[in-house]
């Protein structure tokens, strides 16, 4: 048998090591969130937990106990003849659960007995959560950025694809964070993830770069969405080198109606994103924008929510926020085609990098 217990920093430093990271916890708690490339192994499926849980209350510990041996010997039994019967005898698996280490410590002992050999994360999830955020300021730190700014609909997010496809190293904060990041910045069918998600994430996406190239990133604030960003990254964000996008106001309307034609598709969905405005823009104002919605006058309104909410104090809440977007360097955008971003993003990348303050 060899199942060996591994500190969390340790299983951080050495992730890639393994051949394979199981999350024996519940389908939900690993949704919530989960080791980069984890495996879900459920011990105890969510129905079986609230089974067990139901029975520790109202019958007892000891029958509970008996109930939740039995549906966890099932499950390790199905996750074996499903997934391990193909695996070499040098495979070698990190497994974790919650913290106390019942459900992974379970199946590391079956794993282990057969001969494989085992590292269990000592503390489970929430240790390696808590070594996470403890490495994360460092990550942070020892990367250089420069912030694509511009006001909306300039087509910054398209800008960062586009240097991602020149073979830029970008960190798409609105992509992790599944939300466009303004107040009508809501995609449908596409739930947000939960802040502990979130912050993995970009942890994941953070390790994976290299710090003598920069990394670009969309001027962003403290929130997107329902996603708060890390301290961290915010402070080095608004302290690092930016870019200013330029781009036509007519562009700027039609690549918005571009990027969310939802809006266009289903009016009743845009009047509700609207009305969260009210509080900003009062009632007045946004009854007039559902009323033009309505009459199929969207471009009008996306023109006007242009001219009214997102441009004024754009220039001066950016200049507060970014300390040197005094200093931007102009990105002028022809229009909004993919041969003219491709071409600014070749551009950008052939510019001097100036000095970060990291």
């Amino acid at each position: 048998m060899s199942v060996h217990r591994i500190d969390a920093g340790v299983a951080l430093a050495q992730l890639g090591a393994f051949s394979a990271v199981i999350d024996a916890r519940s389908e939900s708690e690993w949704a919530h969130d989960h080791l980069p490339g984890a495996l879900n192994w459920p011990s105890l499926h969510d129905d079986e937990r609230a089974r067990v849980g139901t029975m520790y209350k109202q019958v007892s510990p000891f029958e509970a106990q008996k109930l939740g041996a039995a549906l966890v010997a099932r499950n390790i039994a199905a996750h074996i003849e499903r997934e391990v019967m193909d695996k070499p005898k040098n495979w070698q698996p990190l497994l974790y659960c919650w913290r106390g280490g019942k459900r992974s410590g379970a199946l590391g002992l079956i794993l282990g007995q057969i001969g494989f050999r085992v590292q269990v994360i000592e503390g489970g999830y929430k240790a390696f959560r808590r070594a996470m955020l403890a490495d994360l300021p460092a990550r942070v730190q020892r990367l250089q950025y420069r912030v694509v700014c511009g006001p909306t609909g300039s087509g910054k997010t398209r800008l960062l694809h586009a240097l991602h496809a020149a073979g830029a190293q970008v960190l798409d904060l609105e992509a992790l964070a599944s939300h466009r990041a303004s107040v009508l910045g809501l995609i449908p069918g596409h739930p947000q993830p939960s802040q502990k998600r979130f912050e993995m994430l970009v942890w994941e996406t953070l390790r994976a770069f290299d710090p003598a190239r920069p990394v670009y990133v969309e001027a962003e604030s403290k929130k997107v969405g329902n996603v708060t960003l890390p301290d961290a990254l915010i402070d080095a964000m608004r302290a690092s080198p930016c870019l200013r996008v330029d781009l036509s106001q007519d562009e700027r309307v039609a690549l918005l109606l571009e990027d969310y034609p939802f809006f266009v598709r289903d009016p009743d969905f845009f009047c509700r994103r609207l009305d969260t405005l009210v509080a900003l823009r009062g009632r007045a104002v946004v009854d007039e924008w559902t009323a033009q919605v309505h009459s199929g006058h969207t471009e009008a309104v996306v023109r006007d929510l242009l001219a009214r909410h997102y441009d004024p104090g754009y220039a001066a809440s950016t200049q507060r926020n970014f300390s040197q977007f005094d200093q931007a360097a102009a990105v002028a955008l022809a229009d909004r085609s993919p041969a003219a971003l491709a071409a600014a993003a070749r551009d950008i990348l052939v510019a001097p990098t100036p000095a970060s303050p990291h």
